[in-house]
């Protein structure tokens, strides 16, 4: 399967799609998916993600005929000036209430302290460094879907634990992709592993990583650790099974990995690959349920992690717009979100959990290994559960992120 590329959008525009409204409406929300429409995340999140939040107020709206949802997007083109211009469009002019998705950490700060200053509500969905609940936190922002010191730590514990005890990481020169580097290689450090070696890589426009993957080769590590996401965890994982990494003994661990990647590149490349995600579509009875609607309106695929995250951030966001009232959901933005830290969170999509004070919300997750075309049984069966991480173990202390206005 190619991953699908999606038409440019304007940086500064966005399309707007018309709320499902009532006869008896009373009152209305307007929320905004930004995302990467067009670019390297855009079959990761883009108009997956969006749809995700079509979904989840169209279904808001059957059980609250008084609120009206309307739902736009916007491509920020992973430029955290362009991100932080749509914001304040959004915000000032184009009367939206709460942002969701920002598949890019630099993007989602610069738009979290938008949301500060102009007191509306911003939840990051795609966006995975964990200090947006900690250096870069602030009373108007919830990190919800994961962070990338949870899949780190799922994944390295178990790797570590079966003899993977040296790492070599392909990271992009970017802050996500050295924070997934730093935190996976002290928790390797942590355990008696050790890191063999290290390569960033300029980010975006790189697609060839062979001299990357011919470093990791040569390091003699145990573990090639992908410390990237979409189409450059594709490309590294083609290109390493080129040069027959992976056939050699070399297990490799992609730390932003989706069903969508394995599929893109066959199973009989990813077989093995070793990923942590909070949402499969195949988990239970709720998520095959969700996965047989989204699936018809999404190019028959299947719902990722950041597409289910979606639903269930904006599901949570309007069960507080009902819970505290349109009008005050409104008019303070940091009285919505401590609406959602309040309500307890349970959804078919991400089962239950809670948002804590410092905005993150913790839940379990799940280490899933690819199969290999022998064990797969269709073209969505993907991957096989290795482990569990129960949600009081799954995401670090509050203690250890330090966010400034929270006493721990």
């Amino acid at each position: 399967m190619k991953i699908r590329r999606r038409t440019l959008l304007s940086g500064v525009a966005a399309l707007s799609m018309p709320a499902i409204r009532t006869a008896h409406a009373a009152s209305s929300i307007k929320i905004g998916v930004l995302s990467d429409m067009s670019g390297q995340y855009a079959e990761a999140s883009g108009p997956g993600d969006f749809l995700g939040a079509q979904m989840a107020a169209e279904d808001f709206m059957k059980a609250n005929p008084a609120i009206s949802v309307e739902v736009i997007q916007g491509d920020m083109l992973l430029k955290p000036d362009v991100g932080a211009s749509i914001a304040r469009s959004w915000y000032d002019q184009e009367g939206v209430d709460a942002i969701f998705d920002i598949p890019q950490s630099a993007v989602a700060i610069a738009v979290g302290q938008v949301a500060k200053d102009k007191d509306k509500v911003v939840v990051f969905t795609a966006a995975g460094v964990p200090a947006l609940t900690g250096k870069y936190c602030t009373p108007n922002q919830i990190q919800w879907t994961y962070d990338l010191w949870s899949n780190s730590n799922a994944i390295t514990r178990g790797l570590v634990q079966a003899g993977g005890d040296s790492w070599f990481f392909i990271k992009p020169d970017y802050i996500s992709g050295h924070v997934m580097t730093q935190d996976t290689a002290t928790i390797v450090e942590q355990m008696g592993g050790k890191v063999a070696g290290m390569a960033a890589y300029p980010f975006p426009g790189t697609t060839d990583f062979s001299a990357y993957i011919l470093q990791a080769q040569a390091s003699k590590a145990k573990v090639l650790c992908l410390a990237n996401a979409g189409d450059d965890t594709a490309n590294c994982i083609k290109q390493a099974h080129e040069f027959g990494l992976p056939q050699s003994g070399i297990k490799i661990a992609a730390l932003v990995y989706q069903d969508y990647i394995s599929r893109s590149v066959g199973l009989e490349s990813a077989a093995g690959i070793i990923g942590a995600m909070p949402f499969y579509w195949d988990m239970n009875e709720g998520t095959r349920a969700f996965a047989a609607r989204f699936a018809p309106r999404y190019h028959k695929a299947y719902p990722n992690y950041f597409h289910a995250g979606c639903y269930s951030a904006v599901w949570h966001y309007l069960k507080a717009v009902a819970a505290m009232g349109p009008d005050k959901a409104k008019a303070r933005g940091r009285a919505a979100v401590e609406q959602m830290k309040a309500l307890p969170v349970s959804d078919p999509l991400y089962g239950t959990g809670i948002v804590r004070a410092d905005g993150k919300h913790v839940h379990a997750n799940y280490v899933w290994e690819t199969k290999s075309p022998a064990e797969s049984k269709g073209e969505w069966d993907q991957f096989k559960l290795l482990a569990t991480i129960p949600q009081d173990q799954a995401f670090q202390p509050m203690a250890a992120l330090g966010c400034a206005f929270v006493k721990t």
